[in-house]
């Protein structure tokens, strides 16, 4: 692995590359609350394969942090990794994993000349993540910890006593054992990255104009979500490992009337991180289909 901090527009942001610079690009996009190096277990994987780039997103790590929610609104993400493409030569296949999936998305459905092909791990599409958000239901349920992130100084709540509340919600019903006292160290470093990282991973919440529903109330005044504005037009391979509490299995139903040219690949034995337990499984799934 090598590293890197280069300009995009204008702005630094921290990269970590595996693989010869000569092969295609991948650019791989981390979710929260983690960093460029949580691909450090698949991406080696990988390399002799791609050029792996893997960058601190905005407001994570070692990249740009800019101050004020409306920093962290969708498109500002999408620019960012729009213009990391350009530097990469105009296209990438693109890997996006939570949050990092949402950017993902982003840039197959406003740039779809620079994705050749889009996968997602554990990451939903806005339309039907949405849709299951407003529902009121086991969705609705399990992400009201976005509402909790949301309020006022979470921040600082979760990053006392050494990030004991990040790392419980981190851990909540699911397997943190590749999470090695090593590995917690570098976690921690990097959300104490100039003066703490957390409040500006936090704000990526913030501003979004996801709408969760309380359990059991359904939000019923929905904008349209019509899937020729919302389509993915280049092939596309979601992995999904099926223990995720956080995100649901039915956050991905009717995925097909946005992403047309759709495969699918399910890990029974594995939850949200799925890059970290299964990561043979992850980079074999890829090399297969691509």
């Amino acid at each position: 692995m090598i590293t890197e901090t280069c300009l995009l527009n204008d702005r630094p942001f921290f990269l970590r590359r595996w693989g010869d610079a000569t092969l295609p690009p991948l650019l791989l996009l981390h979710g929260f609350p983690e960093y460029g190096g949580a691909w450090e277990d698949l991406a080696p994987r990988l390399a002799h394969r791609f050029h792996c780039v893997a960058p601190d997103q905005r407001g994570y790590g070692q990249s740009w942090s800019p101050r004020g929610v409306d920093s962290y609104r969708a498109a500002h993400m999408v620019a960012d990794m729009a213009a990391l493409i350009d530097h990469l030569g105009g296209q990438a296949i693109v890997f996006g994993h939570d949050w990092g999936a949402a950017v993902a998305y982003g840039l197959a459905i406003r740039h779809p000349g620079k994705v050749s092909r889009l996968i997602v791990a554990n990451g939903v599409h806005p339309a039907p993540f949405q849709r299951e958000l407003a529902r009121g239901g086991a969705q609705s349920e399990a992400s009201q910890y976005i509402d909790l992130l949301r309020a006022p100084g979470s921040q600082d709540r979760l990053a006392a006593n050494g990030f004991a509340g990040l790392i419980k919600l981190f851990s909540a019903h699911m397997d943190l054992s590749w999470l090695t006292p090593a590995r917690q160290a570098k976690y921690v470093s990097a959300w104490s990255e100039g003066g703490g990282r957390l409040g500006t991973m936090i704000d990526w919440y913030r501003a979004s104009p996801l709408r969760v529903a309380a359990p059991g109330v359904p939000i019923t005044d929905l904008p349209d979500m019509p899937p020729d504005r919302l389509r993915v037009a280049c092939p596309h391979l979601l992995i999904w490992g099926r223990k995720d509490t956080a995100l649901l299995p039915q956050s991905t139903e009717g995925l097909e009337a946005y992403a047309p040219d759709l495969t699918r690949v399910e890990l029974a034995d594995a939850d949200h991180w799925v890059c970290h337990q299964r990561p043979e499984q992850v980079a074999g799934a890829v090399l297969d289909w691509t």
